[in-house]
């Protein structure tokens, strides 16, 4: 399979989404052109180090290009003040220098955090993305989002920092077990919600076997989501407006993270799938959207084997659901931003969403 580019249009700061198979092996090859030196410094972590790691560097030595590394935990506990200076220290220990290339090898915490620790460091390194994961492929490493977390929130420490190449090889998505795959495919099937109900459609078709194992699927679906974060990206660079959009189902997941700690009881595809469904649910309570346009979100997910609901293992509260919410990094003057949508493929945004509203639409779902 050769590799799509999509062109993530940012002025001086554009860059190319790389999309196919075995592009692990030509990383330091397609990196060369982009770098501002002949050396680079991998971060990866436990998990994917023994896929990839030793693959990556190979590519670095064929290229011509030195090369130190570092492995740090893997999970979502590692985007934290500890780990973030732990990994700058040892970026410093091995004397990166501003013309360093920074390499962020995993998925979505891996280049959250390697990205902020590019941004921040010496004031800003250069990083090149290696998403492992279908999450990252599809979202994560697109569009400059970094950052860490903290006892208040999901993401309200980091940056903006662009990375100058994204390298989404669809061989590292063997590797996935079935749950991460679906946590993955949460976000694409949030394209389609937003504003592509062809896309959906084509899900609806085609999910299942792109979840078993599909190829092409998964490359139609990677480029699919990418195409629109690009040019969403490219027209709200800082989320001033329209890419808020990719919010949708977020502000509703980041809530049920934080109250489960940001632990692997509930991954973050799964809290955004069950976020997308409070989000058509509460906007068909407002009589904006179609409750069939909900049920019909909801069995393509049930159908896939993503959550719909809450656990019955947890007590849910809430109370303690909208106190996460208002610590949301969207709120504006103390009102929340929600993703609402009139339909699949018709999201909008708003702040104007009675609070009653939103208070007994969560007490359905924690009623179950």
């Amino acid at each position: 399979m050769s590799a799509e580019i999509i062109r993530v249009e940012l002025g001086e700061r554009s860059y190319d989404i790389e999309i196919g198979a075995g592009l692990i092996d030509q990383a330091g090859p397609r990196m060369a052109p982009v770098m501002a030196g002949k050396r680079a410094f991998v971060v990866t972590d436990d998990v994917v180090a023994p896929l990839y790691l030793d693959r990556v560097l190979a590519s670095l030595d064929r290229a011509g290009i030195a090369h130190g590394h570092v492995v740090v935990p893997h999970g979502e506990h590692s985007k934290c003040f500890a780990q973030l200076e732990e990994l700058t220290e040892t970026m410093l220990d091995a004397r990166c220098e501003r013309s360093t290339m920074v390499v962020a090898l995993g998925g979505g915490v891996i280049g959250d955090l390697t990205g902020f620790a590019a941004a921040i460091l010496q004031r800003g390194l250069d990083f090149v993305q290696i998403p492992t994961t279908l999450l990252a492929q599809v979202d994560s490493s697109v569009g400059g989002k970094t950052g860490i977390n903290t006892r208040q929130g999901k993401n309200l420490v980091g940056a903006f920092h662009q990375p100058r190449l994204v390298l989404a090889d669809i061989d590292t998505l063997n590797s996935l077990d079935r749950r991460q795959m679906l946590a993955g495919y949460a976000e694409v099937v949030k394209y389609g919600v937003i504003d592509d109900s062809l896309f959906f459609a084509w899900l609806e078709e085609h999910g299942p076997a792109l979840i078993d194992g599909d190829q092409a699927a998964r490359a139609r679906a990677v480029a699919v989501s990418c195409r629109a974060k690009a040019r969403i990206v490219a027209a709200d660079e800082r989320e001033g407006g329209v890419r808020a959009l990719l919010n949708l189902g977020h502000t509703f997941g980041h809530a049920l993270e934080a109250e489960t700690g940001f632990s692997e009881e509930l991954l973050h595809g799964e809290a955004v799938a069950v976020g997308m469904v409070m989000a058509l649910r509460l906007s068909a309570r407002l009589d904006l959207a179609p409750p069939e346009d909900c049920a019909r979100l909801e069995r393509h997910l049930a159908r896939v084997g993503l959550p719909t609901g809450l656990s019955r293992q947890r007590h849910w509260d809430v109370a303690a659901l909208v106190h996460h919410m208002a610590g949301d990094k969207k709120v504006r003057d103390g009102k929340v931003t929600f993703v609402l949508a009139k339909g699949i493929g018709q999201s909008f945004l708003t702040r104007e969403v009675p609070a009653a509203a939103v208070r007994d639409m969560l007490a359905e779902f924690v009623a179950g």
